[in-house]
């Protein structure tokens, strides 16, 4: 679970030549050159700088356990068996193909043409201080196709699970936010390509951007915020693109993506583990905000993650499916856009039109 406490004593907005990323001013087109993949780099030592809102102090937390929303009331947990959950085989690896597959929490299977992509793989039935997880894995891993990539948006353990990345061939690309690669090839990972916001790298003619955040990261108790943290823009050889938002609050970045990053098709958004809001609302956005930042991006479909599978926070487990669906035909958005997947379950993006000779 992440945890951060009230933002308004965030900190100012950074600026692209604050976060080092070369891009010019903010709403400017993307114009950094593609990074080379496996180099070694040198970064800051932390990335505190970079927190849109402060950290929580022992008072947030010892409320936080003291108001019982660490988890859902017992009474809402007869709900999980409500959760939508529909595995399928994968869709063909076509040519021009461009289809996704929620595995479930922001673990998602993406394939561009012959090429697989994982966002955020975990394949674990459970995760450090978790209870585990409420509904099955939505691929089985002997299904899997050879994986191409692996993104990873930050190093929270519900995002960075060390077992299944184990499962993998240690050179399979790792694809990481700055800071990272050191943790990456101390685990006899060899193919690591570590990256600022706004900085990109392209493999097998797909494009990875890496993005902003409105989150954090910490894995140990001396390493709070010495890794950047972000999503990732795919964008395909088509042009078609994919922006999987890792884990985020609600802020300005979102509008900032979208200018760098025109035309997204469909955005993975967390929908997930935002209660309570005191607490967690700079750092997850509620459905409401998803939608929101759904439209500020410019994307045309929207795709919900971050909720039935781990139980992370105080909602109840259908709570933010309904209040989704509800926010999406609020904002007058077309249903058919509002991709909200079954555990398991694909869809296809539809190749671009060809243009008339």
């Amino acid at each position: 679970m992440t945890e951060q406490s009230d933002p308004s004593c965030a900190h100012p907005r950074p600026t692209a030549a604050s976060t080092g990323a070369g891009e010019g001013t903010p709403g400017a087109p993307p114009t950094a050159a593609l990074r080379p993949l496996g180099e070694h780099r040198t970064w800051p030592r932390d990335f505190t700088d970079r927190l849109t809102a402060p950290l929580p102090g022992v008072r947030a937390l010892a409320r936080l356990a003291r108001d019982g929303k660490l988890r859902p009331a017992a009474a809402t947990l007869h709900e999980i068996t409500e959760l939508p959950v529909a595995p399928a085989p994968l869709p063909p690896a076509d040519p021009g193909t461009l289809s996704l597959t929620w595995v479930g929490h922001a673990s998602w299977i993406v394939r561009v043409g012959p090429v697989t992509v994982l966002t955020d793989p975990v394949w674990s039935r459970r995760i450090l201080a978790t209870p585990p997880r409420i509904t099955p894995v939505g691929v089985p891993w002997a299904e899997l196709p050879p994986v191409d990539a692996v993104l990873i948006s930050h190093n929270h353990y519900d995002h960075l699970d060390l077992p299944t990345l184990r499962r993998l061939p240690p050179g399979t690309p790792l694809l990481l936010p700055a800071g990272l690669a050191r943790w990456a090839r101390r685990r006899r990972f060899t193919h690591v390509t570590e990256l600022d916001w706004w900085e990109k790298v392209e493999l097998h003619g797909v494009t990875f951007g890496f993005v902003p955040a409105h989150h954090w990261s910490k894995r140990t108790p001396t390493d709070t915020c010495r890794s950047l943290w972000g999503g990732w823009v795919i964008t395909a050889p088509d042009g078609r693109r994919v922006y999987f938002a890792g884990d985020t609050g609600y802020g300005h970045w979102f509008e900032e993506i979208g200018a760098r990053h025109p035309g997204i098709d469909v955005a993975l958004l967390p929908v997930g583990a935002y209660d309570p809001r005191w607490m967690l609302r700079p750092v997850h956005t509620d459905p409401e905000e998803a939608v929101r930042a759904c439209r500020d991006v410019g994307a045309r479909a929207m795709a919900p993650m971050h909720h039935g599978t781990f139980l992370l926070s105080g909602e109840p487990p259908m709570e933010p499916l309904r209040r989704v669906r509800t926010a999406w035909a609020a904002a007058g958005r077309r249903r058919e856009d509002l991709w909200d997947l079954p555990v398991g379950a694909s869809r296809v993006l539809a190749p671009p039109p060809v243009a008339a000779s």
